[in-house]
């Protein structure tokens, strides 16, 4: 448990609320660099897609590169888990950092050369494999820094400030390349902001990590067995799954989405302002789960976010029109990230420290891990039929989850531990 800094207020905040966590000062430094540091990578993801469809001209190329950024996630979250429960975290947060910050360094140079596709993808692979390391440590970390009770908050900020720099890294990529600046300044921005996270790591109390005395196989697939004796856990992370793979892949193929269903080419400032316009309804959705929601129950908000984003996802791929693609695009960016942030929250509740890396890992892989799979099995399809029925059946399976994700109902058939 931290503290809080400064004298007791009298009217304090409302525990499990964005101001409630925001007076952990551990917890604001962290949360600052991390937001910092993803305006940067998001500005490198709104780019790198764009670059890659305009030489390439193709939706499956496009998923390629999707799958290298995300799909480390699926190979390396659940040994990460374990080693950042192993090894000292602020080593290997830095050391994660690192990693990252080399691949975009790569990747800057790679595009300045125009040099070839394959380069471009093993230097994007080195961004995705970094990203693999941090993932499980980095999220197992925030939480810690707050009181549980602050949890909720916590989470609503950490997805804000993803979906945040959604919303300026688009914007400023655009008014920097407007200013002059190519799409390989934009990549060594990015390689520079890693700089703030590791700044931050070495500046606050990290707690320890969460030691077990197992070890070999059974540390490995711990996060498995907890998913199978914990019927919410499992039930949280199969419908993660499930959500990544078929409702989600429209967020690695954007650019193919944009060209296709409403021909906005992806290297003009159209399609960054559509996108940023998506991140912004995805930020508003995200903190909306530590304000207006926050004393709602989350799995019921779980449940209601599904049938959102089934209900956006129709009026975003029927858009007869560029401002109603804008209008639609922006709640389903709030059905989007209102859901899984509860969903996350109702995840992270039910683990102890000593495992929340572990099955955090099985998060990360159902979240990040998945889509770029999705991507690759859509993107082909996209090229072949369209987009739009590849958005229908988003649609459909998120509706489908809004009846089966029913956390009170697990719980209730759930026997009670002694």
């Amino acid at each position: 448990m931290t503290e809080t800094d400064g004298p007791r207020r009298k009217n304090p905040p409302r525990p499990g609320t964005v101001r409630a966590a925001l007076t952990h000062r551990d917890f604001r430094v962290m949360w600052t660099s991390s937001f910092a540091s993803s305006v940067g990578v998001w500005m490198q993801q709104v780019v790198l897609p764009a670059y890659v469809y305009s030489r390439t001209g193709s939706a499956a190329q496009v998923a390629v590169f999707s799958f290298a950024q995300l799909g480390p996630l699926l190979l390396l979250s659940i040994p990460a888990g374990v080693m950042a429960d192993r090894f000292e975290r602020r080593k290997w947060l830095v050391t994660a950092q690192c990693i990252q910050m080399l691949g975009s360094i790569l990747l800057g140079v790679i595009s300045s050369l125009d040099g070839p596709i394959v380069a471009l993808f093993l230097a994007q692979l080195v961004v995705g494999v970094g990203n693999s390391l941090n993932a499980p440590a980095f999220s197992a970390v925030l939480p810690s820094l707050v009181r549980p009770e602050d949890l909720g908050g916590s989470i609503s900020l950490s997805s804000t400030s993803v979906n945040g720099s959604r919303v300026m890294g688009p914007i400023l990529a655009a008014l920097l390349m407007n200013l002059g600046l190519d799409t390989p300044h934009i990549f060594f921005i990015n390689a520079a902001t890693y700089l703030i996270v590791m700044s931050a790591v070495v500046r606050v109390n990290l707690p320890p990590s969460g030691r077990t005395p197992e070890s070999g196989w059974r540390s490995l697939t711990m996060g498995l067995r907890v998913a199978r004796d914990r019927p919410v856990v499992g039930r949280i992370l199969l419908t993660m799954f499930t959500f990544s793979l078929l409702s989600l892949p429209y967020v690695g193929l954007f650019p193919a989405v944009a060209d296709l269903t409403f021909g906005i080419e992806p290297r003009t400032g159209l399609y960054k302002w559509l996108y940023a316009t998506w991140g912004l309804g995805a930020m508003f959705g995200a903190l909306s789960i530590g304000t207006v929601l926050a004393g709602i129950d989350k799995g019921r908000t779980t449940r209601m976010g599904f049938a959102a984003f089934a209900v956006a996802m129709c009026a975003f791929a029927s858009s007869p029109t560029v401002p109603l693609a804008f209008a639609s695009g922006f709640l389903l960016g709030v059905a989007y990230f209102s859901t899984t942030t509860s969903l996350m929250t109702v995840l992270q509740s039910r683990l102890e420290i000593e495992i929340r890396a572990r099955v955090l890992s099985l998060w990360f892989m159902a979240f990040g891990g998945t889509i770029p799979l999705g991507n690759v099995i859509f993107g082909p399809v996209m090229d072949a039929i369209g987009s739009r029925p590849v958005l229908y059946l988003a649609a459909a399976w998120s509706l489908f989850l809004a009846w089966w994700c029913d956390i009170a109902a697990v719980d209730s058939q759930t026997p009670t531990r002694s």
